[in-house]
């Protein structure tokens, strides 16, 4: 999405800010908003603990875990939360609504380059196994070891290369960041160590555009918002939407000022704003459209904009729409092996995840650093998008870290047909997926 695309939509969601707060045994009121909520009867959930959710993400706004939050709560391709919490900055008091803009920071690597990746996997122009430099011959010019780096090993974070480098502080430019990325040398060998790197996914978002012959944002663009009516998914968001984004960080060390519309990540900043690692702006509205693509296996139902029964549904479709071939889907999503937690791209949750402890070993999602998390549960056919600005003002914030794990608790216990166990506690143990 080009800067000016954005607010094609916003007004068909605005009216569930003014949603009131359900009591502690009702379902939220039925609203006249184009995406509006079903009650959780009617996707097998429990509404007092999704009232619980509620309350939860108010309190942990009250106790400064973020100035505020936006929430999408799905179920068999219904929602039963879209809703705004608190305000985008307290100074100016303006309210949280799902068509609010967040900052995806780290979102983007699956929700952006990781997607555009699987679109060429299902094109045949993309292997796994394909080495780097057979896309971008220049990129083992510091190591010769990077001459064996397959794409894969850059999906999973085991490419040896290190987690980020402050090149923003005297770098500028494409040019200048390819260069450094180029030069930059292994700190192990391919295939032996996992460290989340941002130099991995950058170099991913290289290699769609060399192989496309597309900038990634058009590739994303063309392939997959637009189809999807996701207008408001983009980088580079234009000044005039600036009222409905939520302001992130402070930076005292290098922009001297509020960062608000400009993508926090600072390398991603310097490198253009559109790289492979951050630069994505979404809202809830919009992300709970692309969960649901996923839980569905990479395809949306025929739907009406007008009518949607609770339905993500931006605009009408007449037909079913396959985006990513389902095959492709179930690949990226399971965990790659026993190494680590990592999917494709995506994350799976271990120990204290961000997915909290109920949420099944077949799941799937990611966290931004700015306090964005998306997390999908195939095994309960539930999704749960939690976007939050809580590095504003500053990212010594980490209030938002307890509260991803307390909505995500909640809202697995929320699913009356399916016990509530906590990870490995089921067949297939750990990181299964059934």
């Amino acid at each position: 999405m080009r800067a000016g695309d954005f607010g094609r939509r916003a007004l068909l969601v605005v009216a569930l800010t003014a949603c009131a707060r359900p009591g502690p045994a009702q379902d939220p009121p039925r609203t006249g908003a184009v995406a509006h909520e079903v009650a959780a009867a009617e996707v097998g959930m429990d509404p007092i603990l999704l009232a619980r959710i509620d309350s939860t993400v108010q309190a942990a706004l009250d106790e400064g875990a973020s100035p505020g939050a936006a929430l999408a709560i799905g179920r068999h391709g219904r929602l039963v939360r879209l809703r705004g919490y608190g305000v985008l900055e307290p100074a100016e008091g303006a309210a949280v609504t799902p068509a609010s803009l967040y900052d995806l920071a780290s979102l983007t690597k699956v929700v952006g380059t990781t997607t555009a990746v699987m679109l060429l996997v299902d094109d045949g122009l993309l292997s796994l196994d394909d080495r780097v430099v057979d896309h971008l011959p220049w990129w083992s010019a510091g190591d010769p070891r990077k001459n064996r780096v397959t794409l894969r090993h850059l999906l999973v974070h085991r490419a040896g290369l290190p987690a980020f480098r402050r090149w923003f502080l005297d770098r500028e430019g494409r040019d200048a960041y390819r260069t450094a990325i180029g030069e930059v040398a292994l700190e192990s060998e391919p295939g032996t160590a996992t460290v989340y790197s941002d130099i991995g996914l950058m170099t991913a978002a290289l290699i769609v555009e060399a192989v496309s012959g597309l900038p990634l944002d058009a590739v994303l663009d063309e392939r997959v918002f637009a189809p999807l009516g996701m207008n408001d998914t983009g980088f580079l968001p234009d000044a005039g939407e600036m009222a409905r984004i939520a302001p992130t960080e402070v930076d005292t060390l290098w922009r001297s000022g509020l960062v608000r519309g400009r993508v926090h990540d600072e390398n991603a900043d310097a490198f253009g704003g559109v790289a492979g690692h951050a630069g994505l702006f979404s809202t809830a509205a919009d992300l709970a459209v692309f969960a649901d693509l996923l839980l569905r296996g990479g395809t949306v139902p025929p739907c009406s904009a007008a009518a949607p029964e609770g339905r993500p549904c931006p605009v009408d479709r007449a037909d079913e729409r396959r985006v990513i071939e389902a095959e492709t889907v179930d690949l990226f999503t399971r965990r790659a092996g026993p190494e680590s937690s990592r999917a494709l791209g995506w994350d799976t949750p271990s120990g204290r995840s961000s997915a909290g402890d109920f949420f099944s070993a077949s799941s799937f999602g990611h966290t931004g650093f700015t306090g964005t998390s998306l997390w999908l549960d195939p095994e309960r056919d539930l999704f749960v998008v939690l976007l939050t600005n809580r590095v504003h003002p500053t990212r010594d914030n980490t209030l938002h870290v307890p509260l991803r794990r307390a909505v995500h608790d909640l809202a697995a216990r929320a699913v009356l047909d399916v016990p509530a166990r906590p990870r490995g506690e089921g067949a297939g143990g750990e990181g299964a997926r059934p």
